[in-house]
Parts: C-alpha cells; structure tokens; sequence
C-alpha cells in the first residue's frame, strides 16, 4: 500500500550547483530544507549537483566535489583554472544527459553564471534559482549585475540589501533572511566550550581563524598569526585556538604556529563552532564566518589581503568603493566589527584592536550591542524552509 502511495506520487530531481566550504554549508542546510518541506508537499524529492561532503550528508548525490576549487583575485584564480574548466565541461555533460526539473545557484559566481548561462542556452525550459547571490549590492558593475539576472528566474536574498538591489535592477526577488539564524537559533555558552577544551574559565583565549581556501594560508595566515605573536607578548598567558577548516591545511597550519611560537592549539573542524564560543575574541578573515562569530556573541576584528597585484588592480582598475566587506558590517551598513584590508592589515594594526577588545569592556559591550542590531537585520528562524518552498514553488505542475 505504501509503495502504491509513494508511486503516485510526483517525482522532481532538482541539481544544485555551488562550491568551497561555505556554500557547502549553505547547501547542505537548503538540502535538509528542501527535503523536509518536499514530503509535507507529497513530492518525491531527489537532489544532484557540485558541492561537497556536506552537501552529501545531507542527502544529496554529489557529481564533482567543488570544496577546494575556490579562490578570491585573478593570479589566485589560475592554478584552478584548468581543472575548473574540465569540471565544468562534465557539468554540462550531464545536465545535457539529465536534464534537472529545476536549477539552484548558490553562491560561487563565475562557475555558476558559466553553467547558468550554459542552462539558459541549451536548456531553456529548465527554471533556474540563484540562492545567496553576488553581492552586486556591495561591488555593483553593471556587467556582473546583469550576468546575474541573467540566469536568475527567482533570486532569494539573505541580506535586506540585496533583495533592495536587486528587485530595483529588475529580478523576482524574495528576501527569506540568514540561514545562520537558523542553525545558531541556541549557541553554546563559553563555559561549555571551554570544558571542551579544558580551558579555564578566567584564562584569555583568543581564536584565530585564518583560511579556508588555500590562497589564505599565504596570504591571510602570516599576518594573522604576526598578529597573534604580538597579542602574546602583551598576554603572555593567552592562549589561541586554531580551527582546521580543511585537513589539507593541517601540517600547514601547524607548522606556522611553531614558527610564530603561538601557544595555540589545534582544532578540528568538527568543534570549530565550539573554538569560537570559548573565546574572549575572534581574529578572522573576512566572509560568512564574522556572522557565526556574531551569532555567538564574541568579538572579533576581521581581516583580509589578496596577492598586491590583484589588490591593485580592484582599487586603480575595477576601482571598487565599497565601505565594507564583512557581512556584520554589511548588514546594516554601519561599522560594527573593525576590518583591515590588505595594505592595513598589518600585525600591528590587527594585534592592537584585538588586545582592545581583549582588555576594554567598554568597547567588547559597543560591540556587542552592535550585534543585537545586526541581528534583527538578519529576519527570523525558517529561514532554509522559507527558502526551499520559494524553489519548490517553482517545479512544473505535474
């Protein structure tokens, strides 16, 4: 009876289509969501595409493992570039051969306007979602925006912002909030994690957050950790905490500690979340991350630097003008959470703003405040489920 049942049915496969560790995470929880509201729905539900191992987790059937291929400039961007294009070009082959119900677009820029354009062109009947889409509404070219509409049928916007932008330049927009709200609904206190750790509870603890794309380690990690020797000579009794976001990164990671002499400790990328919560404050790059950390209610001081040439080039070519890059700050376009971009992300700069918030509690509770903010500008729990009956919304009528 019950097969009979499951036989009747309608049956949709939905590709999903994104990269690095973020949009894996991002991708993972939208699976679960879909997942969930597709058997409220009485729809069969099966999920392909390009992600990675959490996206598997969740249920999905992973075509290519996208996590690693992933850089922010240009000369970062060439070692990836050949295999990328050979990943893509396998891409196509089974979209071709598989032809999907319905195409998500998560994040990733370049990879996905390839593919969506390639969607648009050989494909058309297939509807297309961009979830977590550029952030236009910060970097505006004309050129990038309309590649973006371009392949965009539905545009789901996390930040309020973005669904702003990109409803005035002409996309079906909906704005379904931050799908961290939903999985840091409870964080863990700092008295848990650092019983994690066996950490204690009056020591200073501050978690270094350096990379997770391979271009971070050179560029990032350095002046991260410079900054961190720094921290350590005014405190010489703190103590650091490392997340691995990648094992790859591990001897890496590893051997810069020892070179830095840090008194650090290793973490595994499973208890990062927990690494964060048992700090004082959080030092790392600039992405998705700073609003985890926000979540949790610890301050940080967020960085980033690009190889020089690509530095340049965004300042003198591209010339971008952005205020800021951090999401915390972009929510509500204020200055929440210090950043320090490229030429002033030095060690000095960096070490002395996190020994600010190390030592003054007038500034970690201005900080704070500024959290509570930003949070609000985040929209409320359900944000994946909003989301997910947005993209089943638009599979045919059976």
């Amino acid at each position: 009876m019950a097969s009979a049942s499951m036989a009747s049915q309608p049956s949709f496969k939905i590709f999903i289509h994104t990269g690095e560790v973020s949009g894996d995470l991002q991708g993972s929880l939208l699976i679960r969501a879909l997942y969930r509201q597709a058997a409220q729905r009485q729809i069969n539900l099966s999920v392909i595409g390009v992600g990675g191992q959490q996206m598997e987790k969740a249920g999905a059937t992973i075509l290519i493992n996208t996590v690693k291929l992933s850089a922010i400039g240009l000369l970062e961007a060439v070692p990836y570039y050949l295999a990328g294009r050979g990943m893509q070009k396998q891409v196509n082959q089974y979209l071709l051969d598989n032809p999907p119900d319905l195409m998500i677009l998560l994040d990733y820029m370049g990879p996905n306007i390839a593919v969506g354009k390639f969607v648009r062109k050989h494909l058309p009947q297939v509807p297309m979602v961009y979830y977590i889409a550029p952030q236009q509404w910060v970097f505006s070219t004309k050129r990038d925006t309309q590649n973006v509409l371009d392949v965009s049928d539905k545009l789901l916007a996390i930040f309020p912002e973005e669904a702003t932008y990109y409803a005035k330049a002409g996309a079906i927009t909906r704005w379904v909030g931050h799908p961290l709200v939903d999985i840091l609904a409870e964080p863990i206190s700092q008295a848990e994690a650092r019983a994690v750790f066996k950490i204690s509870p009056a020591a200073k603890v501050v978690t270094l957050l350096p990379a997770s794309r391979q271009q971070e380690l050179k560029y990032i990690m350095p002046v991260m950790f410079a900054a961190a020797a720094n921290i350590q000579a005014e405190q010489p009794d703190v103590q650091f905490l490392v997340p691995v976001s990648l094992p790859d990164f591990r001897a890496t990671i590893s051997d810069a500690i020892a070179q830095y002499q840090l008194n650090a400790q290793l973490v595994d990328k499973a208890d990062g979340q927990q690494a964060i919560a048992a700090a004082d404050v959080v030092i790392n790059k600039s992405g998705t991350v700073n609003l985890e950390v926000a979540l949790m209610n610890v301050p940080q001081v967020v960085m980033y630097r690009l190889s020089h040439l690509t530095a340049f080039i965004a300042k003198y070519i591209v010339r971008f003008t952005g205020k800021y890059v951090s999401p915390v700050n972009l929510m509500e376009n204020q200055p929440i959470v210090p950043e320090f971009l490229q030429w002033a992300a030095t060690p000095d700069a960096i070490g002395t703003a996190a020994l600010a918030l190390l030592t003054d509690e007038h500034k970690r509770q201005q900080m704070l405040t500024g959290y509570r903010q930003m949070r609000q500008a985040m929209g409320e729990s359900g944000v994946c489920d909003r989301a997910a009956n947005e993209i089943l919304d638009m599979l045919p009528t059976p």
